[in-house]
């Protein structure tokens, strides 16, 4: 006897495949790059976990000059990235308002680093992640900060989960420096040449 299939089988076979696709997918991830040094371990430690586009926002860099030859750099590693994983690597870049990090941290100019200023940079930065996460339908957002020994990942995780909260999406959390992984990125700035800049990127950290 023939089998017939009902169109009660069709849909619930349709919802199966569905799901498994979900499943085989990885993650969208929109990952804030500070600057292409950090993001070079970063990305090759995720890469095969998520779907990864990279995104520029960092209105904390002086001068415009600074700014404009880390993006570029970052604009070369994702090239080669593409090339070594045979898969584009998207950026995503913002416009550069630096004003927007100034008056946020006028009244803390003065303290050193690793306090309260840093914290409202994560705030600005991490907030903005969120909100072009969400606005363009990735599943999670992340950043590569925490790669930096200069940069304390339990604020800047507490920073990231209050966004996901604010933003309703998931959070990536991490502390890349951890198991050498800022030794790896050093090591990976040289391989491929990679210009590595001496302070954070704001004028209170340059001094």
């Amino acid at each position: 006897m023939n089998h017939i299939t009902s169109s009660t089988d069709d849909q619930m076979s349709a919802q199966l495949n569905t799901l498994q696709l979900k499943e085989l997918r990885k993650m969208r991830l929109l990952l804030h790059c500070c600057c292409a040094p950090c993001a070079s371990y970063v990305i090759k430690h995720l890469e095969s976990e998520y779907d990864i586009t990279l995104f520029f926002y960092n209105p904390n860099i002086e001068p415009y000059e600074e700014y404009i030859r880390r993006y570029n750099e970052l604009e070369r590693l994702s090239v080669m990235y593409s090339l070594l994983y045979k898969k584009r690597i998207d950026i995503l870049k913002s416009d550069y308002d630096n004003a927007i990090f100034t008056e946020a941290v006028r009244a803390y100019k003065d303290e050193s680093e690793g306090g309260v200023r840093c914290r409202l940079c994560f705030d600005i930065r991490l907030g903005e992640t969120a909100r072009q996460a969400k606005a363009f339908g990735f599943d999670i957002f992340g950043t590569t900060l925490s790669v930096s020994p200069h940069k304390n990942a339990a604020i800047l995780n507490d920073s990231g989960i209050t966004q996901s909260t604010e933003h309703n999406i998931l959070y990536l959390e991490a502390d890349f420096k951890k198991e050498n992984g800022y030794m790896q990125s050093v090591e990976l700035s040289k391989r491929y040449e990679l210009y590595r800049q001496n302070y954070c990127g704001c004028i209170y950290s340059k001094r």
